[in-house]
């Protein structure tokens, strides 16, 4: 692995930035989606809710970012129907990304502007993203590394945290995957890091296989949370179990497409 980005951010002193984190538990592509849209669209309004970091279970399933494509997945199309894993493009950055179980879906939703940063700081915005996630990893006693040619977490395993996000008007939506546990065996045939990257290692690996022990995914989204919110210096952290709980978000919406007709 060339040109290793050193994990050079220092999390900047923490401040009553404040953060509110929900355990979602497993969600399904569908209802991960039309959540994401509802937080994204609160996050960015004036009065809005603060900065929220949904950690979540996805469901059995593959999802394709803007840099991804069909190509990238060396399952036949019988073979996905037979395991019941469907195929979906989703408006995110990254490649090809297996989902199922023993993978911790991250997703943070804020405005830019809210996490400390400028609204058009995408690269500080990923440096920060990145090093919360790399602190969590090694806290887990993994070995990890970077490399400046494509956005991540790897091990020797390969590609350990998937980071895909999507910035829209200067809100940040989305996030990443970690595999912390998973059946590697499917992983292997999917190539999740681009080929123009250059990169050799491009489909997953995990923290287990990299650590060779079990590992709780309790213990891996305990260190998330804390490794994220460290990273973006936030000192006022709430967690909750569930998924967001919405308020006339439909009628904000309504109000803004009739002003807007």
């Amino acid at each position: 692995m060339s040109s290793p980005k050193k994990n050079s951010c220092h999390s900047p002193n923490k401040t009553q930035r404040t953060l509110s984190v929900w355990l979602a538990g497993r969600l399904q592509q569908e209802a991960y989606q039309s959540m994401a849209e509802r937080i994204a669209w609160d996050v960015s309004e004036p009065n809005g809710r603060s900065p929220t970091l949904v950690i979540y279970e996805p469901a059995a399933g593959i999802t394709i970012g803007r840099l991804g494509s069909h190509t990238d997945i060396d399952i036949s199309s019988d073979e996905l129907a037979s395991k019941g894993i469907a195929v979906r493009f989703v408006g995110r950055g990254g490649g090809a990304v297996l989902h199922g179980p023993g993978q911790v879906g991250i997703a943070l939703f804020a405005p830019l502007s809210r996490l400390g940063l400028s609204s058009y700081d995408v690269g500080g915005f990923l440096e920060r993203f990145e090093f919360g996630l790399e602190s969590a990893i090694q806290s887990l006693r993994c070995s990890t590394a970077r490399d400046s040619r494509q956005p991540g977490i790897f091990g020797r395993s390969g590609l350990v945290a998937a980071v895909s996000f999507a910035i829209r008007r200067g809100v940040v939506w989305h996030g990443g995957f970690v595999n912390v546990c998973p059946d590697l065996g499917l992983y292997r045939r999917i190539d999740t890091v681009p080929v123009a990257t250059g990169i050799k290692k491009r489909t997953m690996g995990s923290v287990q296989a990299e650590i060779r022990r079990n590992v709780r995914l309790q213990d891996a989204r305990t260190a998330i949370v804390g490794s994220l919110a460290d990273a973006f210096g936030c000192g006022d952290v709430s967690i909750q179990s569930g998924v967001p709980i919405f308020q006339n978000t439909e009628t904000r919406m309504n109000v803004r497409t009739n002003k807007s007709a």
